[in-house]
């Protein structure tokens, strides 16, 4: 099949796809929107917002929809990186024998990943980006398609370990999740307290999903288009000459290299599922907000004034 006729069939599988899940989640459309862009890009996602917004349900019912392997890590202060990639045991010959841990499936979602120290999220964040994990000198590759989708949550910041500015950095997306609105959350108490049980067809096998990805990777962008995504990216970066007035007062530090990648990249896939060949510079305003919220580093002036990422980034087109 050809490109084109590949891009159309992904605009009529995601169509789809929206339908499915939409049969067990309410709403949160953006949200699902920005989650499915960011696994066909091949990309990671953080997704913020307080507890009970259906963040596991919503992760599980893509999982299914898309016909993929799904684990839940809940992170806690006690967790070892043991538990998570898996560990070396004796079997009953007295040989070893690894045991796989819960990081070995398509999708993960590392449930309030801010509340597990350092080292277990520094190897979380080493699968997510070697897609393989090493255990007692062993390197094992992990399954393809493979997507990471932490939580953060932002209420009780006592006792957490918020990841680093330079971890946050890999993921793609920086989601956040508000409450629904008065008709969705009716709808929602509706449908969770009878005892009929929703059920989603899978649509996608995890082939497909690689080949999806590949095609949006060879999606042509124009140099007009990759300038104006750099651009933007440059202008987040107080100490440049490009960098706006609101960026000089209230950034202490911009996006990095990965931010204009990342950028591109979403366009791309942003554009393949609205059925257009190639990203313009609409599609690229279309993912900033996500793209740019987690990389760009507000000083207290910004806090004591309010002024919010959305603002600043909304000030850079």
């Amino acid at each position: 099949m050809s490109d084109v006729g590949a891009i159309n069939q992904l605009v009529t599988k995601y169509k789809a796809l929206r339908q499915e899940i939409a049969k067990v989640i309410v709403g949160q459309d953006d949200v699902v929107n920005q989650i499915l862009i960011s696994i066909f890009s091949g990309g990671h996602a953080l997704l913020i917002g307080v507890p009970g917004l259906a963040k596991t349900l919503m992760v599980n019912t893509i999982a299914q929809t898309l016909g993929l392997d799904f684990k839940r890590i809940q992170f806690t202060p006690d967790l070892m990186p043991s538990d998570i990639l898996g560990s070396e045991i004796l079997d009953e010959s007295r040989n070893f024998k690894f045991i796989k841990g819960p990081v070995f499936a398509n999708i993960i979602l590392a449930d309030e990943i801010n509340r597990t120290p350092p080292k277990t999220q520094a190897a979380l964040l080493e699968a997510m980006q070697e897609r393989a994990v090493t255990v007692a000198g062993h390197h094992y590759k992990l399954d393809l398609p493979y997507f990471v989708l932490a939580t953060q949550n932002p209420i009780e910041q006592e006792g957490t370990y918020p990841l680093p500015e330079a971890q946050l950095d890999r993921f793609m997306f920086a989601i956040n999740l508000d409450y629904p609105s008065f008709e969705e959350e009716v709808q929602v108490v509706k449908a969770t307290t009878t005892d009929k049980k929703a059920s989603v067809n899978s649509l996608f096998s995890a082939q497909e999903i690689i080949d999806f990805q590949q095609l949006i990777r060879r999606i042509p962008v124009a140099d007009n288009v990759i300038e104006y995504a750099v651009k933007i990216v440059a202008k987040t970066r107080p100490n440049t000459d490009t960098a706006g007035e609101l960026v000089k007062q209230y950034i202490d530090w911009g996006a990095g290299p990965r931010a204009s990648q990342n950028l591109i990249l979403a366009a791309k896939t942003h554009a393949a599922i609205n059925g257009k060949f190639s990203p313009d510079i609409e599609n690229v305003q279309a993912v900033a907000q996500s793209i740019l919220r987690h990389r760009i580093i507000k000083n207290y002036k910004a806090e004591a004034e309010g002024v919010t990422e959305e603002q600043i980034i909304t000030s850079l087109f």
